[in-house]
């Protein structure tokens, strides 16, 4: 009999699992909200461009209640695929999550300077980024779409809009699973990266930040398939909100 966790390479495989990194992004998508509400002035509040979209998608189906039945059934569907896999896993363990935090706080400290260095290699030179959408708002709000972009935009861009363009790739071109993944990567990296500079606080668009955000995207991809949902939230989160605070200073 071998004990939970006993091998090094079982933390890797069980921090994938559903119902650690399910319930790790949880934290992160109830800090969004909470904040969203508290920050809203009367009926007008800042949200994440994600969260709008798939919001949106929801309000043309249910109208004034599609935000309501969006959060249901996002965390309905969270919750329903946590329980199926705690059936067939063991019980939560603290360190696990503990080894989580640690792991999206590393990553997200080196993401740039290896984001940053592929970018220089491939334009050549160095820069620095422009400042980061929204930097017109308060801490607080910009804070809070921070973590908007950890848990909304790898919702929308990496497991639905990557997981959708590979499934049309191998549906209408007939592709095979590698390069329809690799191209949706891509190509789904590519719209992350212009959805930067669209609405009423996208950035000025400039070739560096614009490839910076490309490779990001392709990062993040990356990190997604190996690392899992939850630590790529995280990762992302974490660093957005490390920009916010080195702005403020």
């Amino acid at each position: 009999m071998t004990a939970p966790f006993s091998a090094p390479s079982s933390y890797w495989q069980t921090s994938r699992a559903p119902r650690y990194s399910l319930s790790f992004a949880l934290p992160l998508l109830l800090f969004y909200q909470v904040l969203a509400v508290v920050l809203a002035h009367g009926t007008r509040s800042v949200r994440n461009g994600a969260d709008v979209i798939l919001q949106s998608l929801f309000v043309a189906v249910a109208g004034s209640w599609g935000p309501l039945v969006f959060m249901v059934c996002l965390i309905g569907v969270g919750m329903w695929l946590v329980a199926r896999d705690l059936r067939n896993g063991s019980r939560l363990r603290a360190r696990v999550f503990c080894g989580m935090l640690g792991e999206s706080v590393l990553l997200a400290l080196l993401f740039g300077f290896l984001v940053g260095g592929v970018t220089s290699g491939v334009l050549g030179g160095l820069q620095i980024l422009a400042r980061p959408a929204g930097g017109d708002l308060d801490r607080w709000t910009r804070l809070m779409l921070s973590l908007g972009a950890g848990i909304y935009e790898e919702l929308l861009f990496r497991v639905l809009l990557v997981g959708a363009l590979a499934a049309a790739a191998r549906a209408l071109l007939g592709w095979r699973p590698v390069p329809a993944g690799a191209a949706a990567t891509l190509l789904g990296a590519v719209i992350f990266s212009a959805f930067h500079y669209i609405g009423p606080y996208g950035d000025r668009l400039q070739l560096y930040s614009f490839v910076f955000r490309m490779v990001a995207g392709l990062f993040f991809s990356a990190l997604y398939l190996t690392r899992g949902f939850g630590i790529t939230a995280w990762t992302h989160a974490l660093y957005d909100v490390s920009l916010v605070l080195f702005l403020a200073v």
